[in-house]
């Protein structure tokens, strides 16, 4: 929307803001932890380490002896984004009514949730729970480190954690140190961040290189979490399906993953869509190309050209998506962007035909179910009770209507049959035949009986 020169120049606001000074700081402590800030810290920096555009952060030690980190907020902040915010919604919805050029960005969409995240990352105890979550959902890569926060040094303006000692990505960027493998780094940066995205549907944000710190063998750290998407189970496994048409370059197949999932019309003329869609794919997949690498944003760019505003969800997704392309493959040109989001992608669809997955993931729908059950039955009672009593009659005089509702259902088994079967050829492991799952190839056998059984009974009668 900018251009690469304004962008350049906002990248500096990342983690290079001017600081406050140390007394407001020590007041700000001192009220919101209810004591003195030599009392409630055995060291404390005056210096700060980093300024960013809402809080600074502090070198401290704990009375137990724990290096951390403080994040305060600034004083004011809040007040000040508000009145921004009033300035820069009037200033989008303008921009939306009055630019034909740049509607398709969906500026309000994206100023709404730019504002939504905002009020939640400027409460810090959500960046505190969401610390929780991301330690959880990290704890067994071992190669991904999330700091360690301190709840009882922790309030809305105030945040205490785990010092990080390590190197910042955008020193990494520059060094030519041993000590760095980049393409590992580059790896694990991606994987990780694809996993929040497809398997956990809880990810970071904003990824910029201001966030994400180098440890001891090449360990990546995840700071500032305050920003995080959320998507839910649908969305992904919709996303996992499209990655994967991108992936195969089905043109037909990723527009009608595009009207399923609600981003287009299902009567929109799509033949210019498709058309510019294969040019792109040849593009990006080509011998030249850098295959997956890029294509999302130039996919979600050709949208946009088609005045199809995107999900506000879409956006944040794809604006995290892009930083941490941007990480990997500054960090590694040659990263194969496909080669780390595939596998899970797959993983993320195998999931769907795991039956204990499957019910432990409806004990809502199941308790729907059982309530609606429980309304609908006092209604049947009363119209069962009003029929005995004579008051109420129902009458159906529709020639041939057995035949017809034992062949819709006939039809609509069968085309179960063939849906299931096809959607467990996907599956690459478990009990093959003729080089293809069985349960699939069985189904297709079943399918097939099914059809010819149809054609001879319609046929014959």
């Amino acid at each position: 929307m900018v251009g690469e020169r304004l962008a350049t120049e906002f990248e500096k606001l990342q983690d290079d803001n001017p600081p406050v000074s140390y007394e407001e700081v020590k007041a700000t402590i001192e009220r919101e932890l209810g004591g003195n800030i030599d009392e409630l810290f055995s060291e404390f920096s005056e210096e700060s380490l980093a300024t960013a555009s809402i809080g600074q952060v502090h070198a401290a030690r704990l009375p137990t002896g724990e290096k951390v980190a403080v994040k305060i907020q600034k004083e004011g902040i809040a007040d000040k984004m508000e009145s921004d915010l009033i300035i820069m919604k009037k200033l989008g919805r303008k921009i939306h009514e009055g630019s034909d050029e740049l509607r398709k960005y969906n500026i309000p969409g994206i100023l709404d949730e730019f504002e939504r995240s905002l009020k939640i990352e400027i409460d810090y105890i959500n960046e505190l729970i969401n610390m929780k979550h991301f330690e959880e959902n990290c704890e067994e890569e071992g190669v991904i480190h999330i700091p360690t926060a301190y709840p009882e040094y922790c309030t809305s303006k105030v945040l205490t954690m785990e010092f990080i000692e390590g190197t910042k990505l955008s020193d990494v960027y520059e060094s030519t140190s041993e000590e760095f493998d980049k393409p590992l780094l580059a790896k694990r940066a991606l994987d990780s961040f694809m996993k929040q995205v497809l398997m956990d549907g809880f990810f970071h944000a904003d990824p910029h290189p201001g966030n994400i710190m180098v440890l001891d063998d090449n360990v990546v750290c995840f700071l500032d979490l305050g920003s995080v998407g959320i998507l839910d189970d649908r969305f992904r496994k919709d996303l996992c399906d499209m990655l994967m048409l991108i992936a195969d370059q089905d043109v037909d197949g990723l527009v009608n993953q595009f009207i399923y999932m609600g981003v287009l019309e299902y009567n929109m003329e799509t033949t210019d869509l498709k058309r510019d869609l294969r040019d792109l794919f040849f593009r990006y997949f080509s011998d030249n190309g850098s295959g997956l690498s890029g294509s999302l944003d130039k996919i979600l760019s050709l949208m946009q050209d088609y005045g199809i505003i995107l999900p506000n969800v879409f956006v944040i997704m794809a604006r995290g998506i892009s930083m941490i392309e941007s990480v990997a493959t500054t960090l590694d040109p040659e990263i194969d962007m496909m080669a780390s989001i595939e596998p899970i992608a797959k993983e993320t669809m195998k999931d769907r035909f795991n039956i204990k997955n499957y019910l432990g993931s409806k004990k809502g729908s199941l308790l729907y179910y059982k309530n609606m059950l429980k309304s609908v039955l006092p209604l049947l009672t009363n119209a069962i009770h009003k029929m005995e009593n004579g008051e109420m009659k129902i009458k159906f005089e529709i020639d041939g209507i057995n035949n017809l509702v034992n062949r819709t259902l006939y039809t609509i088994v069968m085309c179960a049959v063939l849906i299931s079967s096809s959607l467990v050829m996907t599956i690459t492991t478990g009990p093959m035949l003729f080089g293809m799952p069985m349960l699939g190839v069985i189904g297709y056998f079943i399918t097939t009986i099914m059809a010819i059984l149809a054609i001879i009974n319609y046929v014959w009668y």
